[in-house]
């Protein structure tokens, strides 16, 4: 995994960007990755992949499945879970617990700590790099006696176009 910084100008789902090249930048990234650990990205894991990247919002296994089926991948929920759970323990997605739901992440490969920022009004969700807040938390569990072994850190609010709705309304 690489431990670099995530590029400064890392597109998210509140700011103009060209999304078919961060979808691409995304599956390439993905796929590399795949092929460096040693697991194989099946047709079925690279298109739930895929449907999880048609836009920042994170959907539902059953949102997941309901495109697998129409497209012939099965209709049965354990198709669209077994390629989430493979997705997510492989680092190429990310569950978002308040939402019940899983978004792709966009910089796969890259050792970050991820923090969700989430429109409760429109649902999309950006993957914010928040190593601050790891580490912050981390520093306060080992004063306790406490070793943390996975965070989820999500924040719930609005976003630039949705407040911008709320405050003409």
């Amino acid at each position: 995994m690489n431990s670099d910084h995530l590029p400064d100008d890392t597109a998210t789902a509140f700011a103009p960007h060209d999304h078919g090249a961060c979808r691409d930048q995304a599956l390439q990234a993905a796929a590399e990755l795949a092929d460096q650990q040693g697991v194989r990205l099946t047709p079925v894991r690279r298109r739930t992949l895929e449907i999880l990247l048609e836009s920042h919002r994170a959907l539902g296994a059953y949102d997941v499945l309901e495109r697998l089926s129409a497209e012939g991948f099965g209709s049965q929920p354990p198709v669209a879970y077994r390629a989430l759970d493979f997705l997510v323990q492989n680092g190429l997605a990310h569950r978002v617990q308040r939402l019940n739901a899983f978004a792709a992440c966009l910089t796969p490969g890259h050792l970050h700590a991820p923090a969700f920022l989430i429109c409760r009004t429109c649902n999309k969700v950006a993957e914010a790099d928040a190593p601050a807040i790891r580490a912050a938390l981390g520093d306060a569990a080992r004063a306790s006696g406490f070793a943390v072994e996975r965070m989820t850190v999500e924040a719930l609010g609005l976003c630039d176009s949705c407040a911008g709705v709320e405050v003409s309304a």
